[in-house]
């Protein structure tokens, strides 16, 4: 995918008053401004300046991560395109600004778009051993069977790219949809694999160079729009099991099923891939998590952990993608998700799925830790607790109930909240009662299975300014979702439905980074 311009913001709006109701102390406003508030998210990765969308996936190169995503400079400036802004970190959590490493507009084909880069160990496309080289789709007249792959190399470490020439490497054969290359080394058979989004299907491609491409298969799946920025990976399992997992940025709203990242275990024989269900399990159930990209984890020495990947997601959405009061407080549009670590469980059916938690490196970021302990409910409990930027965690446990669950950021008046828990057979994150980017106000609550009978629930929630992730049962299911409460909204307060509840072990935490 590409950027956008800045058009169609929230002016006016509800989200738009939310930047004014405070004014600015002299540690968060930007210079001269008098009514605005940092709405700049605390311990999440966001772009220095103007706009980010699309991750691309980090790569492991001397002793840190290399993460790049989409960028544009021009973003306030009313211009689309973007470019491939770089930054480093060795814990995922904390992150240390690169500036451009593929720059846009300095070739025929303009903008580069969504792709991968990948160490090509051996100097299989003649750069040299160690090359960083990056597959990315560009379009050069914009238009619609105009989308192509086109090579960038770097012979200094992922730092700078120069463009291999101005020809495709793999050129369009005609198709409307034909971008976001992703691209793995196949040990097994000695060949570079391509997972190619192609409007309802994923397209496979082999190559030994990097700049020679031979289509040999496909993925299709209907009714979850055009798949976008796929993913393929093999991962062992806690049994021994390995899995290969086939992953795409899916819109299934039009069905109640998410707009996040869709995914499929089963087996790839290099040219195939034979799913083990035919519907997919998602990633991420919530609103905002799109574009999101799985890499490899390696210890401080470059070892390679099979049983466990990273991910990061995009937390935002194309329904609504301009809006947001970061723009104006803090001059940029671009906000991730915390770096997740994955790994592929068995559940008591016997069917595979992949788990989720916080990259354990944000245990080494904590501030400030408030030990509530247990706590007994029934109905409503405010705590005296307040804060914007934070993490909860605790056990949910009950005899008889309807719903539990937390309130976060709430009004002084407990008329606004977001919303996060359990009821009946479902999870669930509600940010109707906020201020949020869903104008519509179809996109307000999210749902992922739960079941009751066991009754207990434990809950992980990370808020920060403009977000919530909600990780429930130890990251069985996910819940993203971005809001723009009122930075006076900053009480906390857990409630039961049907109920007596006690919310055990509850732990605040704050970070800084």
């Amino acid at each position: 995918m590409r950027g956008l311009s800045r058009r169609g913001l929230f002016a006016g709006s509800a989200v738009g008053a939310a930047t004014a109701l405070l004014p600015a102390t002299p540690a968060t406003a930007k210079p001269g401004a008098t009514d605005c508030a940092s709405y700049r998210a605390r311990y999440h990765f966001t772009v220095p300046d103007q706009w980010k969308n699309d991750p691309q996936r980090p790569l492991w190169i001397d002793g840190e991560y290399h993460y790049y995503y989409l960028y544009n400079a021009d973003y306030t400036a009313g211009a689309v395109g973007t470019a491939w802004r770089r930054a480093t970190s060795s814990d995922l959590v904390s992150f240390k600004d690169r500036g451009i490493a593929v720059p846009k507009d300095t070739t025929p084909h303009g903008d580069v778009w969504s792709g991968s880069a990948v160490v090509d160990t051996d100097g299989t496309a003649g750069f040299g051993a160690g090359a960083v080289v990056v597959l990315v789709t560009m379009s050069p007249h914009d238009g619609p069977a105009d989308q192509a792959q086109y090579l960038y190399y770097s012979t200094d470490g992922g730092r700078t790219f120069t463009p291999h020439g101005t020809d495709p490497v793999l050129p369009n054969p005609g198709v409307r949809d034909f971008r976001d290359p992703k691209v793995i080394r196949d040990a097994e058979r000695g060949r570079w694999v391509m997972a190619l989004a192609e409007n309802d299907r994923i397209g496979f491609y082999h190559s030994d160079d990097l700049r020679s491409w031979t289509y040999a298969g496909r993925f299709v799946e209907d009714g979850l729009g055009v798949l976008e920025c796929p993913d393929l990976f093999r991962i062992t399992a806690q049994d021994g099991t390995r899995k290969w997992v086939l992953g795409a940025s899916a819109n299934g709203k039009g069905s109640g099923l998410p707009n996040t990242y869709a995914y499929w275990t089963g087996s790839f024989d290099g040219t195939t891939f034979t799913a083990d269900a035919g519907d997919p399990q998602w990633l991420d159930h919530g609103w905002d998590w799109y574009g999101a990209v799985t890499f490899e984890k390696r210890d401080a020495h470059g070892t390679l952990d099979e049983t466990t990947r990273h991910a990061i997601g995009w937390l935002n959405n194309w329904d609504y993608a301009n809006t947001t009061p970061t723009i104006d407080c803090d001059g940029f549009n671009g906000t991730d998700s915390i770096v997740r670590e994955i790994t592929l469980r068995k559940d008591s059916g016997g069917t595979y799925h992949l788990a989720s938690r916080p990259v354990p490196a944000l245990d080494s970021h904590v501030s400030r830790t408030v030990h509530l302990g247990d706590v007994a409910v029934d109905g409503t409990k405010v705590l005296t607790y307040r804060g914007t930027s934070y993490e909860l965690s605790c056990e949910i446990t009950w005899d008889r109930l309807t719903g539990a669950g937390v309130q976060l950021r709430r009004s002084p008046d407990g008329g606004r909240h977001v919303d996060a828990g359990i009821y009946t057979d479902f999870a669930f994150l509600n940010r109707r009662s906020t201020v949020n980017p869903d104008a519509s106000g179809k996109w307000q609550e999210s749902h992922s299975p739960f079941d009751p009978s066991a009754g207990t629930v434990r809950l992980r929630i990370l808020v920060d300014r403009t977000s919530v992730e909600m990780f429930v049962d130890d990251g069985r299911h996910v819940h993203s979702s971005e809001v723009f409460p009122y930075l006076i909204d900053d009480r906390l307060a857990l409630f039961t439905v049907g109920g007596p509840a006690v919310f055990r072990n509850t732990v605040i935490r704050e970070f800084a980074r």
